[in-house]
């Protein structure tokens, strides 16, 4: 199984108490220990406003933060759990990974979805489409990337897009250019995208939501004659790790505490509900987790990525995972 780290960014009140001055040390600091121990890649969200209510915390711009750490890493690969397609115009959005990805050595990953928060896209200016408009403009917007970074030229007279000619140069260092990750589960239309354009999909951790979505996945390839093998299948899980059961419940009552302030009593604890409710992936001892993972790995998970709500603050339960998860299950 291959891993994969998300650095907070601010959108899960994960920044919260530390100085904005100070964040930008508090994230590369964290990549810098992803690129010394063994994370195959670090990922950020591609979000402006902060979960689960929007208020004035930071939330960090994911685009800008891959070219800092293109920069700053050496070894790592860089991914987004995702952009949003429609936040950015498709052939724009080419050419910036293609620079990030010449900047960092050739290590970026695009993970790319419809995109979900209202509150955003209104707040923005970039109304709130329908789904199906939406996964519309995630194909189309795919398909230009594909093409930028393989030919170098992306032209497509689509319902949303338009683009005549557009010049993505140079190319990505990456052989057939930046890997792609489709992200999420709708079963008509994004399984069916990840089927034709994925290297990577990402969708539903639970064992049997994840089993589901592989089967539909699945049949998607095979009526478009793609290989359903040659698509990796990844999943995002909530980590709060500790020696004990005891020690586990000592670092939930803590990430509860620093975020009561933020989000009140009430939604604080909403907002730990999927950590507390004895069904999170990642919410255990080691042996916990790893039995866990082993059966997700029997289903077919092949990349794991882990998000860490306490990572800003202490890196041991990072630290715990590095060393009794991660080798159990490589």
């Amino acid at each position: 199984m291959r891993f994969g780290l998300f650095i907070p960014q601010g959108w899960r009140h994960d920044l919260v108490g530390i100085d904005p001055a100070s964040q930008w040390a508090t994230m590369s600091g964290l990549a810098s220990h992803a690129d010394a121990a063994d994370w195959e890649s670090i990922w950020v969200y591609d979000h402006f406003h902060t979960v689960p209510v929007p208020s004035e915390q930071a939330t960090h711009e994911a685009w800008t933060l891959m070219s800092a750490f293109a920069a700053t890493t050496s070894r790592v690969r860089l991914g987004q759990m995702c952009t949003c397609m429609s936040y950015r115009n498709p052939a724009y959005l080419a050419k910036v990974a293609a620079t990030i990805d010449i900047i960092s050595g050739g290590r970026v990953e695009m993970g790319i979805g419809a995109g979900w928060y209202e509150h955003e896209w209104r707040a923005y200016g970039y109304g709130f489409p329908r789904p199906g408009e939406r996964l519309a403009r995630l194909e189309e917007g795919v398909e230009i990337m594909r093409q930028a970074w393989t030919t170098g030229t992306a032209t497509l007279d689509g319902a949303h897009y338009q683009v005549d000619g557009a010049i993505v140069r140079p190319l990505p260092l990456q052989d057939g250019g930046i890997p792609i990750w489709i992200a999420g589960g709708g079963e008509k239309v994004t399984l069916r995208i990840a089927a034709q354009y994925a290297n990577y999909t990402n969708f539903d951790g639970s064992p049997e939501g994840f089993t589901h979505k592989s089967e539909l996945l699945a049949a998607h390839c095979a009526a478009l004659g793609t290989d359903f093998g040659a698509i990796t299948r990844s999943a995002n899980y909530n980590t709060v790790i500790g020696e004990t059961e005891a020690e586990v419940a000592d670092r939930l009552d803590a990430i509860e505490a620093r975020v009561t302030p933020y989000l009140g009593a009430p939604g604080a604890e909403a907002f730990m509900a999927e950590y507390r409710n004895g069904t999170a992936q990642g919410v255990g001892t080691p042996a916990q987790i790893v039995d866990r993972l082993n059966g997700m790995k029997d289903r077919g998970l092949g990349y794991a990525i882990h998000y860490f709500p306490e990572a800003a603050y202490d890196r041991s339960g990072i630290e715990l995972f590095e060393r009794e998860v991660m080798p159990a299950l490589r």
